[in-house]
């Protein structure tokens, strides 16, 4: 995996983690207000929508719902009003105050630029933000090849995401049929292989325009049609060798060969790129388990001290994060005796650190001095020692064995490691 990919897994993992933390709010009541802008949609139609939404709130019968409603409308103007236009993907605003028990709220304020364009603008106001438009967002945009293609037609696009782009539609003039008899019939079958074989150079011509300037980005191509002319064209080795292995197997047998065929190609691939992705998943979890059963010392070491340890000296060749770790990396400092160490803990678990003792000089002195996403602090160091970072879904056995067996998160390394860490190393991971 590339530089470039880690960095993509990343920015889908905040984005996720960011939808998670917005999800968890609770309003008492109907106090919570998620607006939508999409691209293009003028800032002073939506100030006058608010405008007139913050007046028909003044009607609301709770004394306390109407002031956090008013409050978060009025905060939620002054947000607005900073753009003079919306974003190139739209942006998403969540207002309001959330519940913290006995009676108590906080005020929340979160603004989401997403990754794809909205498509819809909307105003809602209930006891938790609404979420739907962004949920859609979450996996990566992967970008796909497609051609599918008959001796008739072929039809070019790119799947990007869920999108379907339609790049070019050819059409072939190659003489289907013919009604001359004897040696013309031999002749005009061989103008017509003549014909078609020209037309499949073509096509391989047309596919190296558009997708090799586009190969590092290709996770594949989906190769279709009706009959047996998409076989005999991979079979013969028509494309450009870049191309052709980048060809996903099976191929697609489709009724069309123009844009419905681009279509019709996308529905029967989905559980095949699917398994693809989960494949590579379970291949790379399989080989750290191999690592882990090994009888001598292998290349391999698992849970938060041990994969930190292995970071820290640069042993790590591959690191493996589960996508289901929530959790902060916390720097604690002793008041009594100077000293820091970090852990890695669920947002709940930080206060009981900060009344227990200091693991260096036992006083109960402890205040928290930094804090990072833990898997955001992963991801960092990793790339400081050079190593080859990766989120894993936890939709395939492998991966939730990942997250419930190893902590969700595991390495495999370069050379052995021990993985006794010292004491006092062990508090400082």
């Amino acid at each position: 995996m590339t530089g470039d990919t880690a960095d993509l897994q990343l920015a889908r993992y905040s984005f996720r983690r960011k939808l998670d933390e917005i999800a968890a709010c609770r309003g008492r009541a109907t106090e919570l207000i998620s607006l939508y802008v999409s691209p293009g949609k003028q800032i002073s139609d939506v100030m006058g929508y608010l405008r007139n939404e913050y007046a028909q709130s003044s009607n609301i019968k709770s004394r306390t719902t109407r002031k956090n409603v008013m409050w978060a409308i009025e905060s939620l103007m002054g947000r607005v009003r900073a753009y003079k236009e919306p974003p190139a993907t739209g942006v998403a605003f969540f207002v309001g105050n959330k519940a913290v028990g006995a009676d108590r709220s906080e005020p929340v304020t979160f603004i989401v630029e997403p990754p794809e364009p909205l498509n819809t603008y909307l105003y809602r106001c209930d006891s938790t933000f609404f979420l739907d438009p962004l949920r859609s967002m979450v996996h990566e945009p992967e970008l796909w090849g497609l051609l599918v293609l008959d001796r008739a037609e072929v039809t070019f696009g790119l799947l990007r995401g869920k999108r379907i782009e339609t790049l070019r539609n050819k059409q072939s003039l190659v003489p289907s049929k013919h009604g001359r008899g004897g040696q013309s019939a031999h002749r005009f079958e061989r103008m017509i292989e003549h014909a078609a074989h020209e037309f499949f150079v073509r096509v391989a011509e047309i596919a190296g325009e558009l997708f090799l300037p586009k190969k590092e980005q290709l996770k594949g191509i989906l190769l279709g049609g009706p009959g047996a002319t998409k076989e005999f064209f991979f079979k013969e080795g028509f494309l450009h060798y870049e191309l052709q292995q980048k060809v996903v197997q099976p191929l697609f047998d489709t009724g069309y060969t123009d844009e419905y065929g681009l279509r019709e190609m996308v529905e029967k691939a989905t559980q095949t790129l699917h398994g693809l992705e989960l494949t590579d998943e379970k291949r790379i979890v399989q080989r750290l388990l191999a690592e882990i059963r090994k009888a001598e010392q292998g290349l391999a070491a698992y849970g938060d001290r041990d994969v930190a340890h292995a970071l820290e000296i640069g042993a790590v060749d591959t690191l493996l994060v589960s996508e289901g770790l929530r959790r902060q990396r916390v720097t604690f400092r002793c008041g009594n005796c100077q000293t820091e160490f970090a852990r890695s803990l669920a947002d709940a678990e930080v206060d009981p650190v900060l009344d227990g003792p200091c693991p260096n000089c036992g006083a109960r002195m402890l205040s928290e001095s930094a804090r990072e996403d833990y898997v955001e602090g992963l991801f960092r160091r990793a790339s400081d020692s050079g190593a080859t970072a990766r989120i894993v879904s936890t939709e395939s056995e492998e991966g939730e064995m990942l997250q419930k067996a190893f902590g969700g998160v595991a390495a495999i390394l370069r050379y052995p490691v021990a993985t006794a860490i010292p004491a006092r190393g062990r508090a400082q991971a």
